[in-house]
Formats: structure tokens, sequence, C-alpha cells
């Protein structure tokens, strides 16, 4: 059996371009032979999630040593444990995993962990080259570029005259010819002669917009797109610009696997969990409660929200993800203790209900200008000094970061709250026509872009080693885009969009998700 099990092996690894060296290849055999006997089918799928575990390594050799085998099957065995107590999990982005895309090897590599919050030169170079790369990547796999085969030789041949052919900058700077109908993918920037450029990983040219025709989405310096037009005299006259195609969820997995971008307790992504899901769709009954500005500085808020627990205390939802700004109005050097004491305030309130303190998680998103560092994105949680009393008295709190990641089962769920909207019309290159879709508008572009923030730097400022903390790529099931802007609901590419609104300006109006059918459905405390 040992043999059989060795010719299994070899083969297996060889289709992955991968060598086990002697030591890893016995230890691998006694291994399997343990653990599965003579069962071939589950011997197949489980060396199958060793080469996975094995692929997501960051080393760069494809000769495998026998430590390598070890953490791989460590990693495999960790992650089908235990998966009914990782039902909800908050996830601080300052903590999640980095990976990167490598153009070499085609695939997600993890990153260097516990970067320096103040990066170099370089890593702002890298904030932007990693960007790129994404969004290049996705986009030649786009059927626009690389049209996909039908069976039928017409149709192929169809589809291939009308496919699009991306040229970098470097070929056109490098051309002594007016070039025609070209299509770059490149960043919108200043040019320092004034006016507009575009730039890629290669070089920048001119770039001239007169004449330019506009596509869907709010365009603004520091976006990647797709330019479609004429290269004559060092300068881009474009014809059309638009966002580089989006890409559902679905399609990610079936091209990269089951990677964990999202980070928290699992190693694998857990959108395949047969358990979780299961708990999911049983579990019909689960909410989560969005609230944005709960302000409790405010006693009127403070009576809302015991109306609003008083509701739900028979019947108390998953969690309340309570979104700040948490004040009413700056303080000053005074600000720190009133936001202690509005919290031992809430604690209060909150222990009137005990079936609400026992079964609800609470989850604190801090806003732009709560307590703390607020300017630079992403924004760490609230000090502990200040939440160090609400975190003994309630058994579920967590104070999260901004952006929030919540993981509900097999659902990602992303929490910002930030003007982003605003701040993007307001740092437009192009106004849409239709002014009133604004928030369409605004979704379009964070698709494309893979990020909460498609700001030039000195608009919004980012932590260079911490950009992938704003990055919704592969894009979440549920996104809360809590902005000044009035409450929306929008579903584009399988996944869902809201912002639930002003809870102290707003009437104390609020959104209720369930995750079981992927619904929103709105609702206002009016007593």
């Amino acid at each position: 059996m040992a043999t059989s099990y060795h010719s299994l092996i070899v083969k297996s690894f060889k289709l992955h371009g991968l060598l086990l060296n002697s030591e890893a290849s016995k230890y691998l055999n006694q291994s399997l032979q343990t653990s599965h006997g003579t069962d071939r089918e589950k011997l197949n799928d489980n060396l199958q999630l060793i080469i996975e575990a094995l692929q997501r390594q960051s080393s760069s050799s494809t000769i495998i040593d026998k430590g390598r085998i070890e953490s791989a099957i460590e990693e495999c065995q960790h992650s089908s444990h235990d998966e009914e107590s990782k039902i909800f999990n908050v996830i601080n982005v300052f903590k999640a995993p980095k990976y990167y895309y490598n153009t070499d090897k085609k695939k997600f590599l993890s990153g260097k962990e516990n970067p320096d919050t103040f990066g170099s030169a370089n890593d702002k170079a890298s904030y932007f080259r990693e960007r790129y790369n994404l969004i290049y990547q996705r986009t030649v796999r786009h059927d626009l570029f690389c049209p996909s085969s039908t069976g039928n030789k017409n149709i192929d041949k169809y589809r291939q005259q009308q496919q699009f052919e991306l040229k970098f900058i470097e070929y056109l700077l490098s051309s002594s010819k007016i070039e025609n109908k070209v299509v770059v993918l490149a960043m919108i920037t200043r040019h320092r002669e004034g006016g507009f450029a575009l730039e890629d990983i290669t070089g920048t040219v001119k770039l001239d917009i007169s004449k330019t025709l506009f596509h869907a989405g709010l365009f603004t310096e520091a976006c990647f797109v797709l330019a479609e037009g004429a290269y004559e005299d060092g300068i881009f006259l474009a014809s059309a610009i638009g966002f580089p195609p989006a890409e559902p969820t679905k399609s990610f997995y079936q091209h990269f696997g089951d990677i964990n971008l999202f980070g928290g307790p699992f190693s694998r992504s857990f959108k395949f969990s047969v358990n979780l899901k299961a708990f999911e769709e049983h579990n019909s009954g689960a909410m989560l409660i969005f609230l944005s500005d709960v302000w409790l500085d405010q006693p009127t808020v403070l009576d809302k929200l015991r109306i609003l627990f008083t509701g739900y205390s028979n019947i108390p939802p998953t969690a309340f993800v309570l979104i700040g700004n948490f004040l009413s109005a700056p303080y000053g050097y005074k600000e720190s203790k009133i936001m202690k004491e509005c919290l031992e305030t809430l604690a209060d309130l909150i222990c009137e209900f005990p079936n609400i303190k026992e079964r609800s998680h609470f989850v604190f998103v801090p806003g732009i200008h709560d307590v703390g560092f607020g300017n630079i994105l992403p924004r760490p949680p609230l000090p502990e000094s200040i939440t160090a009393e609400i975190r003994e008295r309630l058994p579920w709190v967590n104070f999260s970061s901004n952006p929030c990641r919540i993981q509900y089962c097999t659902q990602e769920i992303v929490v910002f709250r930030e003007d982003m909207i605003g701040k993007v019309c307001r740092n437009c290159i192009h106004i849409p026509e239709d002014e009133e879709d604004i928030p369409s508008h605004f979704i379009r572009t964070i698709t494309a872009q893979g990020t909460l923030c498609p700001l030039p730097l000195n608009v919004s400022p980012v932590y260079w080693n911490y950009s992938y903390a704003l990055s919704v790529y592969p894009l979440p099931d549920l996104l809360v885009l809590a902005n000044n802007y009035e409450p929306f609901e929008i579903s584009r590419l399988g996944s869902l969009f809201i912002n639930p609104g002003s809870f102290s300006r707003n009437d104390y109006s609020f959104q209720v998700y369930l995750p079981s059918n992927h619904q929103v459905e709105k609702s206002q405390v009016t007593h």
C-alpha cells in the first residue's frame, strides 16, 4: 500500500509543478496511511487540500521539504476544527493578513507581517503598483480582452475580432507614428506642465479630455481607467474613458481557489464551509442591526436606544453594529473623558436588558471625528483607556477599526464610516449627467477600483503599508457605507451595498440585515 500511495503522491505533486524531497515524501506517505487507510476517495480530496495549502505558502521554491509539508498538514487540520465556534467574528484590519498579487507566478502571496505604520518611499510606490497589478490581472482575464471559447468557430472568430488589446504607455512613448484606437489601462494623475496625464508602471503620457465621452462612474485623480483614443505628438487624445470591468466574487474564487484574503480565524476562505453554510440557512432569525452617527452625549438618542432595545429584548439580534461619530460635537481636551462617561452610560442602559446583554454582540466602529487619529485611513479602534469599563461589563463587545470586517458564517461584511461619497464628488474631473443617481455611480467606482478610497493621497491620506485594509477585492457579501448621504440600498455583481443614514440626524432610522436571505429592511424608532 505504501508503494501505491507514493506513486499517487508523486503524480499529484508533479501535476502542480511541485517536487518532494525524499524525507518529505516519506513523511507524507506515512501520514496519509495513518489517517486514511484504504479510503482512496478521501485521500485524493485531502491530498488536494495539502497541495493548495503549499501553494499559499510564501516560499518560491518548487522543491518541497518536510517542514513545509508539516505546516500544510497543520493548516488543513486547523481549518477543519471548531467551525461551529466561529460563527461570528470581528476582524481588526490592522491584524488582517496582507496578500499581494505576484505577476510572475500569477497568484497571491503573503506579504510582510506587522509592517511599519509609517513606511518609506518604496512603500508608497508599492501602494500604487499593487493596486495596478490587481486591476490589470482582472482586466486581461475579462471577455472583452480574452474571450472564452464557445465551441462555434464563426462565433469565436467574431469575438476575437471584437476584442480589445491593452497597450502599455511605454509602447506609445516609443512609437514614432500616430497610433489610432489605442486602449490603455492607467491611472489619472496631474501632469507636471498642467492638465491631466495617464500613468502606468511603464511611463506617463499627457492626457487630453476635451472631447472625451465618460462612461458611468465618478472619475477622480488616482483612479485607474481604461482610456481609448489616439496618440499623437506626445499627447493621448482620449475619445472614451471608462472603468475597468469589476469582477463578481464567484469569478474570483473560480480562478484563485479558496484563498482567504478577508482575514479571521480561518486559514482558507470560510465561504466554502459546509457546516457554517448549514447553520446560516437554518438560523433564519439572525439579524444584524446597523446604526450610524449614534450620538451618545445626547439624552434623546439614549431614550431612542432604550426603545430600540425594548423592541428587540425578546428576540435579541446577532449583533448591534454602532457606527460613529459617537459625540455630537468636538469637546476639545475634555473629549476623552466625556466619551468614556458616555460609554459607561450606554453600558448601564444595555445591562437593563439581560437577554440582549448575554446574547447580542456589540460592535463599535469609530467615525472620523471620534477620539484618536481620524484623518488617516485605516483608523484604529477607540483607545482602550476609554473602553476598558464597558469591556468588563459586556461579554460580547468589540471595538473595531475603521473600516471593520465582520464574518458571519460564510458571509463577508465590511463596515466603513467616512464621508467618501462627498469627497469623491468634490474631486471629480467629470460629473455624471444623472446626478440623482450618485450612489450608483459611487458603487460602480469602488467596485471597479477594488478599494474603499479611490482618491489621491493629498485628499484622503492612507497608511501606505496598510492600504490592503481598504481593499474590497474580492467583493464582500455586504458593504455598509456609512455616509453623510441619504440612506440607500444597491445590489451589484452579487453583492449588497447599503447606507443606513444618520441615526441621530435622520429621524432615528437604521437598517436591519437578514443574512439567511440577504435582505435589508429599513427601520425607524418612532415612539
